[in-house]
């Protein structure tokens, strides 16, 4: 067996979930023994002051005996969120009058952007 067979047969099943700079990929594969696992992948565009730009990808490997303990975990950090936030997106960014600070000129230069709802955050908060 050649090694696209190989990689035919390891990958089940697939979703993809974009969601602005970033790709989700779910992946559902076997193992050499022909049970089934998750791989989670994210993938981030960065873009280069050339105009060329890379991928950065990062992965998680779900196996089914961590399922129920992960889905738990999941849920309640997602729960805690909406109970402490709410559902409603609060960032800049996701406003719809949202532009970045490139696209704020006047008079041919930047203008900076309204500093007024930056909140200072300490990564020692975190």
């Amino acid at each position: 067996m050649n090694e696209k067979d190989s990689m035919d047969q390891e990958e089940i099943h697939s979703k993809v979930l974009r969601a602005g700079r970033r790709t989700y990929f779910f992946d559902v594969r076997s193992t050499k023994a022909g049970d089934y696992y998750l791989t989670i992948t994210e993938s981030k565009k960065f873009t280069h002051d050339d105009g060329s730009f890379h991928y950065k990808k990062h992965k998680i490997y779900l196996y089914k005996e961590d399922f129920q303990a992960f889905k738990d975990n999941v849920e309640e950090m997602m729960n805690f969120i909406i109970e402490e936030k709410g559902s409603e997106v609060i960032s800049e960014r996701h406003q719809k009058d949202f532009k970045k600070e490139e696209e704020i000129v006047t008079n041919g230069e930047m203008k900076p952007s309204s500093t007024e709802s930056f909140t200072d955050v300490s990564f020692d908060d975190i």
